[in-house]
């Protein structure tokens, strides 16, 4: 059988290679995607809750006594990226007593009551006058820091995900996982079928 043959073995082997090499490119392409960076959080960057790139969305939620940092004393997320004209409300659990959101530094001049009760919110429309990262905290659990930040707009000091973030794992986008299902599926795929074609592909002569 003839190396230009379509069913030749060679012709599978070179199939498989090639499919291999576009399914690792792939993967590396959605590596490279999930490196995304985030802002450089500094008041929040050890704390628990995580931190999240919210930009695109007109309205967010933090949830305030979330399980954390010894106990229901954490703000979740603790690090938000968001947009001018975002809004944001931050909503009580019930958990971990009295709770309040006050601002520590930056634009964003936070205040809300204190209060331990379960549902209650407190909103605040980050506009272009607030611009940057505001900190904030929440006074009684200062010490135990129960501490939070917000990012507002594109002109924030950033740096990789994966470089330290604190409190949670660097977010992966939805498209990033999907390449990755999708890459492995390919992979094994193309790898059986060509195992299956040598093992019981029939006898022939594989020609230079």
């Amino acid at each position: 059988m003839s190396d230009n043959d379509p069913v030749s073995r060679r012709g599978v082997l070179r199939a498989a290679a090639g499919a291999t090499a576009a399914a690792g490119a792939a993967s590396a392409t959605a590596n490279t995607v999930a490196a995304q960076e985030m802002p450089e959080w500094d008041y929040s960057a050890d704390v628990d809750g995580g931190h999240e790139d919210l930009r695109g969305e007109d309205e967010v939620t933090v949830m305030v006594g979330a399980e954390g940092n010894g106990g229901d004393v954490a703000f979740s997320p603790a690090g938000i990226w968001i947009d001018p004209g975002t809004t944001v409300t931050w909503e009580w659990t019930g958990n971990g007593g009295d709770h309040n959101v006050e601002a520590e530094d930056g634009p964003a001049e936070l205040a809300s009551d204190l209060t331990a009760e379960e549902g209650f919110t407190y909103e605040f429309e980050f506009t272009e006058d607030h611009e940057g990262i505001t900190s904030y905290h929440c006074t009684p659990h200062i010490p135990v820091e129960m501490f939070g930040e917000v990012a507002v707009g594109d002109d924030v000091p950033t740096a990789d995900a994966g470089g330290g973030g604190g409190g949670g794992a660097p977010q992966i986008p939805d498209s990033a996982r999907t390449l990755g299902v999708a890459t492995f599926v390919a992979m094994v795929s193309t790898l059986g079928f060509a195992f299956f074609f040598l093992k019981y592909g029939g006898n022939y002569e594989d020609t230079a």
